[in-house]
């Protein structure tokens, strides 16, 4: 942004010179042409004053912190458009002569305990009467404590305030970037949100800086540092001096918990706990009830009207020089210096009043200053013109990718610039974002797609084939982008094309380990079902057929068939004798044998006697063998 030092805005505020800048506006120290003061005036960014959500939020600004009132909060004045000369967004402030926090930080290191107690005591009291009224700062840092040449500690810069009596001033999805990260409650980081808890962890982490002289975490990124707070604890200043109270310690490591829920609930909570901690470290200190940073210096008393009587002015006599001369018919009147003066300068004036008046009503300064329009509706810009006695147009309507539709791009005349009385102001008005919609092409031939896709403002990146088991060879299976994405004119589009269902090699598995065959053919994309079978040639475990067979390769997720061998359907008996009764059963079973017991004798623990049909005879599986047992 050029340095606007000498310009005269809204007809009021002569600026002196730049004293700061930042991403969204520009700082300036001026003097109020009409209260003879010096202010401080904030005028937003040229580029930015187009985009309606950055223009509302700097009027938020203006109103958060207009709705406080309180002697360590920077006040603000006045707010407006200038629309004589540079076409401006701007706010009036009080001037704040002196320093920020940071640069006391930087010149101290740290402070003391009584000391730091002096600033959170002011800082909270101009919080507190902020959350009274639902208004939360959300970018408490010691960039933005001001301390006056005389002392005074004010709050500046409520530009991400937000709350009942101004509205939200920031999306879900910016909310996080614009906060300083190493100032940013857990709950800013990771979800966007905030209440007077955030501002109270912010002072609570502003607290930990006062007292240890650095900040709790720091890190080579701001990614970094916004990840310790949301995972690590901040930790407490008594680990890094050992002279802090013992509350004072609790209340800060409270304060900077990472569940809001164990903070204090607002900033009124906070400075009542450190009202009490500077009580008991000093019972004699003066609590201010205004909660000023330090005792300001004593006004002369004016002297009363009852002690002091104003002496009257002396009264001069007046008399006259000269005899008054009788006047005759034939006697010319002498005609003083004094009054041929002012006879001279009475003309000199009429002269000067015809030709102010010729400029102002029919020449040249009969020309209006046309308003800055940009940014507004059609509406808006009428509601602003027509009270000036000027009409608008609309000639264009163009594509934009910052300005939201409906809303003017450029006006002729521009804002700041003159027009005859009754004239036209030509608007060029806003289409939006320009953007077109991909359509569905799945199915057509490539062909046919790209046929489509010349319709719009678009351009084929070429086609690209692969394998698709649902969609025929050679049809269009898809594009990147996607159908139905709205995309910027010439965006390149891809089709995929069909080259059908994917042949894959088949093996054949019969004989070899039926494992083997499952892991392998799924592996290559098809789907196994298996089947089993007894046989007398397989052993047991491996494939005894594969279906289909005697192909050389199948579809890629086609179903493969085979039969397991369950070994020989014959066994033979096991000798069993002697073994214990349970170990026997289990044993024929084992083998496919069903099994009949007859007890005999009275044991506890009995053993096999006699197996029949006898041992090493062959029987197919699920023949009964009785065992006898005593």
């Amino acid at each position: 942004m050029s340095d606007l030092s000498g310009e005269l805005i809204d007809g009021r505020y002569q600026l002196i010179s730049q004293i700061a800048q930042g991403g969204m506006a520009s700082i300036y120290s001026a003097i109020d042409t009409r209260l003879d003061r010096k202010v401080a005036v904030k005028i937003m960014h040229p580029h930015l004053a187009q985009d309606e959500a950055f223009v509302n939020r700097f009027i938020r600004e203006a109103k958060a912190a207009a709705a406080l009132t309180h002697p360590n909060a920077v006040s603000v004045q006045d707010q407006g458009w200038n629309t004589n000369g540079v076409p401006a967004v701007f706010i009036v402030m009080e001037m704040v002569e002196g320093h920020t926090l940071r640069e006391y930080l930087e010149e101290s290191g740290k402070f003391s305990v009584a000391q730091a107690l002096q600033y959170l005591t002011a800082i909270l009291g101009a919080l507190a009467a902020a959350h009274k009224l639902e208004i939360i700062h959300r970018d408490i840092k010691p960039e933005n404590i001001l301390i006056s040449n005389d002392g005074r500690i004010k709050i500046a810069d409520f530009g991400l305030a937000h709350g009942a009596l101004i509205g939200s001033t920031l999306t879900a999805e910016s909310s996080v970037v614009l906060g300083s990260v190493s100032y940013l409650s857990p709950e800013q980081v990771q979800r966007g949100i905030s209440d007077s808890r955030s501002d109270v962890y912010s002072t609570g982490i502003l607290a930990y800086e006062l007292l240890v002289g650095e900040k709790p975490f720091s890190g080579d990124s701001p990614i970094q540092i916004a990840y310790m707070h949301v995972n690590n604890r901040v930790p407490k200043i008594s680990q890094s001096r050992s002279d802090i109270p013992k509350e004072l310690d609790e209340l800060i490591y409270s304060a900077t918990s990472a569940n809001p829920d164990e903070r204090p609930r607002d900033a009124g909570v906070f400075l009542s706990a450190i009202q009490d901690i500077a009580r008991s470290i000093d019972p004699k200190r003066n609590q201010l009830s205004l909660e000023l940073d330090i005792p300001l210096q004593k006004i002369a008393e004016k002297p009363s009207r009852s002690k002091k009587k104003s002496k009257p002015e002396p009264v001069k006599e007046i008399t006259q020089e000269k005899p008054i001369r009788e006047m005759t018919a034939g006697t010319k009147r002498k005609i003083s210096k004094r009054v041929r003066r002012n006879r001279i300068i009475a003309a000199m004036l009429a002269v000067a009043l015809g030709i102010g008046g010729w400029y102002v009503l029919v020449g040249p300064g009969s020309r209006i200053v046309v308003p800055s329009v940009v940014g507004a509706s059609v509406e808006e810009a009428n509601a602003a013109l027509t009270p000036l006695g000027l009409r608008s147009e609309v000639v264009e309507k163009r594509f934009d990718e910052d300005i939201a539709a409906g809303k003017i791009l450029e006006s002729d005349p521009s804002g700041g610039d003159k027009i005859d009385a009754g004239g036209i102001v030509k608007l060029i008005v806003s289409k939006g974002q320009e953007r077109y919609v991909i359509p569905v092409l799945t199915g057509l031939t490539p062909e046919a797609a790209i046929k489509s896709l010349t319709t719009q403002p678009l351009k084929s990146a070429g086609i690209v084939e692969e394998f698709n088991s649902t969609i025929p060879k050679g049809l269009v299976i898809s594009t990147n982008p996607s159908n139905g994405q709205k995309v910027k004119r010439d965006t390149p589009v891809t089709i995929l094309v069909s080259k059908g269902v994917e042949e894959i090699a088949l093996t054949t598995y019969v004989g070899e380990s039926a494992d083997q065959a499952q892991n392998e053919l799924t592996d290559a994309g098809f789907n196994v079902e298996s089947s089993f079978a007894y046989s007398e040639t397989i052993a047991a475990g491996a494939v005894i057929s594969q279906a289909p067979s005697g192909i050389v390769s199948a579809p890629k997720g086609s179903t493969i068939t085979l039969v397991v061998s369950k070994g020989s359907k014959f066994v033979f008996i096991p000798n069993v004798y002697s073994i214990e009764t349970n170990k026997a059963i289990a044993t024929l079973k084992d083998l496919g044998l069903k099994v009949k017991v007859r007890s005999i004798g009275k044991k506890a623990i009995k053993y096999v006697t006699n197996v029949s049909p006898k041992v090493g005879a062959k029987v197919l599986r699920g023949t009964v063998v009785t065992i006898t047992v005593g």
